[in-house]
């Protein structure tokens, strides 16, 4: 089959597509043929050697597609369904994945549009687990990207008040998604306070642009605080650094079609491009000027 792999670490121009021999589901997952892959900036992070230091890697941690191969115990599927999930060995961006965690592809979404779901409607809802939103007021730090967004949409789902930060441009859009919009920078604790006098109960950090001591004081308390971005600062602050190692919500995956199929969540796909120009995709998505994901199409 072929697959994005690198051998070197650097800029887009170390990817590779490449023949790799096809694999094979274990127990309790299935093989897809590709036809979506999601690209994220922890695909950029693995080229530049900042996560991993083996070489060769794969790229790819979230696919769409149809099953074309089950595993030993697997009966909520069968060949032939479509569905998105997980590749957790990373090699999704391929013409074939082994799926670990998967569920059927709600009926309304194209193989795109799910591709683009798993990993920021994962990372938004295991950080909502681990602060207990369930209702309340949340501060949502950087709330207009993907997993902010998907986050926002949750959270307002699970039945709390959410003020979300981002730039002006994009106060809009997080209106759109039930946010209450404020800008970040300097100033914005003050301006957080004047729509929540009392501070908010909750406090998520996505963007981790050095402002959680702002959040804690928010929030009344480290402990009030997650991040997804900012590792020293959590270390610096006592703050909760949420990584997928702590156990991931893959629940989720499930859950999302009923809150897409009531009009309740959207993640908007910004652009698409075939497997073979994945170097592309890297560069527009390093410039970090697109709202939405980017996904690899099968061609």
């Amino acid at each position: 089959m072929k697959a994005v792999r690198f051998s070197r670490f650097g800029g887009p121009e170390v990817l590779e597509i490449v023949d790799l021999p096809d694999p094979r589901p274990g127990p309790g997952e299935v093989r897809i043929a590709v036809r979506a892959a999601g690209v994220n900036p922890s695909d950029w992070k693995k080229r530049q050697g900042l996560m991993d230091e083996g070489l060769p890697q794969t790229l790819g941690y979230e696919a769409a597609g149809v099953v074309d191969e089950v595993g030993e115990g697997v009966d909520d599927v069968a060949v032939g369904d479509r569905v998105f999930g997980f590749s957790v060995e990373g090699a999704a961006q391929a013409e074939l994945a082994v799926l670990s965690y998967f569920a059927p592809i709600p009926g309304a979404l194209g193989f795109a549009e799910a591709a683009a779901l798993p990993a920021a409607i994962e990372t938004a809802a295991r950080a909502l687990d681990q602060l207990g939103v369930g209702g309340g007021t949340l501060l949502v730090n950087g709330a207009s990207g993907s997993v902010g967004s998907a986050a926002v949409q949750l959270a307002v789902a699970r039945g709390a008040r959410v003020i979300g930060t981002a730039s002006p441009a994009n106060h809009a859009y997080l209106r759109t998604l039930g946010a209450v919009p404020v800008e970040y920078g300097d100033g914005l604790a003050e301006r957080v306070r004047a729509l929540a006098p009392g501070g908010v109960d909750l406090a998520l950090d996505v963007a981790g642009s050095g402002v959680l001591p702002e959040l804690i004081g928010l929030a009344g308390g480290a402990g009030n605080v997650v991040t997804l971005a900012d590792f020293g600062g959590a270390r610096e602050h006592g703050v909760r650094f949420s990584s997928g190692d702590s156990g991931r919500a893959v629940h989720v995956l499930g859950e999302i079609g009923g809150l897409i199929g009531s009009g309740r969540f959207s993640l908007p796909v910004a652009r698409t491009f075939p497997l073979a120009e994945v170097a592309e995709a890297h560069r527009v998505g390093e410039e970090g000027r697109v709202r939405g994901k980017l996904v690899l199409v099968a061609g």
